[in-house]
């Protein structure tokens, strides 16, 4: 393969781009690994590599500008990233006036250097995106799906049958239970081999995410969520490490997540039910790997900070004495359990600096409003859940009935320089509010006074005695603690 593509007359124009360890990452364990592209089928294209987060979300970690048709780029993939799941980026322009259009290619990199042959446009198509011969992950990926999509095809089917059949008591349904059973039990026993058969590759800690667990099929729709519950951490490897070096390992867990919410028929029932899923599948992942373990709790405590969930952040109190959990977050999940004891409905607002009325420098407990209250709202003008409050919170407030107990003090989290000019650009349109920019953002002083790790959050005020009297979450909360 090699020989023919040497004689197609590419013109090697070489880049080599040097990745400097993540400090947080530990010693080498494998060595660097160089991924070289051969672009073809464009004018040109900006090409960039993108690594999983530690939050799970894509970051890029590499990227080269200017590669043309018929050239080359040579990326070095430091051994702290690997091996891992990557995504390929290619902001390419079909011709020379074209404007950058995207592509993405996920790929697996491990401990070999890989050559990829590539049209960006048709980047996913296998006759038009050609690895080196004798490439191992990504080709043991491919022939993995393509048997798995066959192997599954008939399971799934008998399973949406079960699913809906509406005589659970008829022979013919319980015959069904008993050939998806059967298949069921084949499947998960060929999945098992398979990854045996590649345990030396980083794809064989993928396959396990497809493994079908045990439902109860007798009962309510209600008995069989239980049951598909109960039984959903049956299959996976949580002695496995580098499970949580793949996307997947999140889009699992959110479906873990989401099999609790369908049960939520209400927000407390939600914040009940949420916060006992993360004890059940954190105690799991006690007993594996600590990679896993630390891993477990930093996604609920991303999912609990993000929907506000105090009960949740409870849970993950006890594992914050636990060396072996070796989680990314514990500083700021020992930061939000303090504030959740210490900033209550009696106790004194931290004081920060304002200015007065007259512009002249105050303080934020001297600025007296009469014998009504003070909100301490924190957001950020990039946030589009603050941005829909800000809206809400905006035309309420200047209602005159309002106006005359209620004084908003809205302090921007905003850091960056696109951030602050979005945020003075969005403050003018809000005049009699009391703006504040807190320098640094969620790190700055009076945000940690606050315990204040994601917007949008109020705070109400005693105007006269600077005392909390509530921490509504809503605009609706806000509305009934002002009655």
């Amino acid at each position: 393969m090699h020989d023919n593509r040497d004689t197609m007359g590419f013109l090697h124009f070489i880049i080599i781009l040097l990745v400097v360890a993540s400090p947080f990452h530990l010693a080498a364990q494998s060595p660097d690994v160089n991924l070289t592209i051969h672009l073809r089928g464009v004018f040109e294209s900006k090409i960039s590599l993108l690594g999983l987060s530690n939050t799970g979300t894509w970051k890029s970690i590499l990227e080269v500008q200017g590669i043309k048709n018929q050239e080359s780029a040579i990326l070095r993939i430091d051994s702290a990233y690997l091996p891992g799941e990557f995504v390929l980026r290619f902001d390419y322009k079909e011709k020379e006036t074209s404007i950058p259009y995207p592509s993405e290619k996920y790929l697996f990199i491990s401990d070999q250097n890989l050559e990829l042959w590539v049209s960006p446009m048709y980047c996913n198509n296998p006759d038009s995106t050609l690895f080196q011969d004798g490439e191992k992950e990504n080709s043991t990926f491919s022939a993995f799906l393509t048997e798995n999509s066959r192997r599954i095809e008939s399971t799934g089917l008998l399973q949406q049958f079960l699913m809906n059949y509406d005589d659970t008591e008829s022979k013919f349904y319980q015959e069904g239970i008993v050939e998806y059973e059967k298949r069921r039990k084949s499947y998960n026993a060929w999945l098992t081999n398979e990854v045996h058969t590649d345990r030396d590759m980083f794809v064989s800690s993928v396959y396990l995410f497809n493994y079908i667990p045990e439902v109860t099929w007798e009962g309510t729709e209600q008995d069989r969520l239980i049951s598909l519950r109960e039984h959903y951490f049956d299959g996976i490897d949580l002695d496995d490490p580098l499970i949580v070096k793949t996307s997947r390992m999140n889009d699992w867990m959110n479906a873990y997540v989401n099999l609790h919410g369908q049960m939520a028929t209400t927000v407390a029932l939600r914040d009940s039910l949420i916060p006992a899923a993360a004890k059940t599948a954190i105690e799991k992942a006690r007993s594996g790997d600590p990679t896993v373990y630390g891993w477990m709790v930093d996604y609920f405590y991303r999912g609990f900070e993000a929907n506000n969930i105090p009960a949740g952040m409870k849970v993950l109190e006890p594992y914050m004495n636990d060396p072996a959990c070796l989680t990314s977050k514990r500083l700021e999940i020992e930061r939000r359990l303090k504030g959740m004891e210490t900033l209550i409905a009696g106790s004194i607002a931290p004081d920060f600096a304002i200015d007065d009325s007259s512009g002249r420098p105050s303080t934020f407990h001297h600025y007296y409003t009469g014998d009504g209250y003070k909100l301490v709202l924190f957001w950020s003008a990039g946030c589009e859940h603050c941005t829909e409050l800000v809206h809400e919170l905006y035309q309420w407030s200047m209602k005159p009935e309002i106006q005359s107990k209620l004084c908003v003090f809205a302090v921007s989290l905003d850091e960056t320089e696109t951030e602050i000019l979005n945020w003075k650009s969005f403050k003018s349109r809000l005049p009699g509010w009391q703006h504040i920019l807190a320098p640094a953002g969620v790190n700055s002083p009076v945000a940690s006074d606050y315990y204040i790790l994601a917007t949008p959050v109020m705070i109400l005020v005693n105007s006269r005695t600077n005392e909390i009297v509530a921490i509504p979450e809503t605009l609706d909360q806000l509305k009934n603690e002002l009655r």
